[in-house]
This record gives C-alpha cells, structure tokens and sequence, in this order.
C-alpha cells in the first residue's frame, strides 16, 4: 500500500474570484437572429476560458465557414438541433452533443429546424469573445452585418474563412 504524500500547493497567485452568472445574467448581445449571452468573459480565468449561451432562431443560417489559429472552440447543444459543417460534412447535432473544433479547423452551424437551438459556446482561451461585442458595436454603429464585414471583425481575432470550402 503507497504512503499518502502531503504537498503542499502555493495558491497565493491566483486571483480567487468565484463568478456565479444567473438564468438571466450575464451580457446579452443580439446578431440578428442570433443571441450570444456572454457567461464567462476571461475576467475569472485569467483569459483562459470564455463562455457563452448560443441562442440561435429557426432556420437560421450561421457564420461562414471559418477557421480560428489561436483558440478551440466548443459548442455543447442544449436543446433543439444544431447543424454543424466541418469540410465538406455535416452532422446534426441534437441535444447532449458535444462538438470540440481544434485551431485550424474549418467549420460553421446553423439552425434547419423549427425550433430554437440552444449551445453553450466554450473558447481557450477567451480571445474570441470581443468578436461578438465587436459585431455588436459594428451593428449599432450602423454598419450592415454581411460576409465582408464579418471577415472583418474576424480577422482581429485570428480568424480567416475556410475559402476553400466555400
């Protein structure tokens, strides 16, 4: 039978912050037929993790399909169906489906059903969170949200279009 080591660990650096975001908390910012409900900014992890609540509308079609250099990307379904393209597959994605997209994975989603689809959105680190806020800002500033403006705001956070699956 092995002894039990006693270690002890210094946690004196680490920022000892707790974040509890409520049902109806956290930053709610709308993209057209899509709600991105910011759960986690980075401010509690030390920007290695960002968080949010996806809402996205029937028949709603997502982003382009893109690739991100410096962050994984995950999306947890919650409810309804989400349709998620890698390449040239699509898969379905129903409620309890776990989708992990490394960096350099060509991807989108999008919603073809007839009732809302509902993820929690991870990003490690947090870098592309701003990106919702930027679009948010881009939008009230007047600008149209479309294919150019979004590769746009997506570049700041390196981030490119899979043209090559386009």
């Amino acid at each position: 039978m092995r002894g039990l080591v006693n270690q002890h660990v210094d946690i004196s650096h680490y920022v000892l912050h707790v974040s509890v975001i409520g049902p109806t908390d956290g930053e709610v910012i709308r993209l057209g037929t899509t709600q991105m409900r910011i759960l986690e900014d980075g401010r509690t992890t030390e920007h290695r993790l960002g968080v949010g609540e996806a809402i996205l509308a029937p028949y709603t079609d997502g982003p382009l399909q893109h690739r991100h250099a410096q962050h994984d990307e995950g999306f947890y379904v919650v409810s309804g169906t989400a349709r998620f393209t890698v390449g040239d597959t699509s898969y379905d994605a129903t409620a309890g489906t776990l989708v992990m997209v490394p960096p350099g994975a060509p991807h989108t989603f999008a919603n073809p059903g007839d009732e809302p689809a509902v993820m929690i959105n991870t990003f490690t680190p947090d870098l592309y969170v701003q990106y919702f806020r930027d679009l948010r800002d881009m939008i009230a500033g007047g600008q149209e949200m479309n294919a150019e403006s979004t590769i746009k705001v997506m570049s700041r956070y390196a981030t490119v279009p899979a043209t090559d699956f386009a």
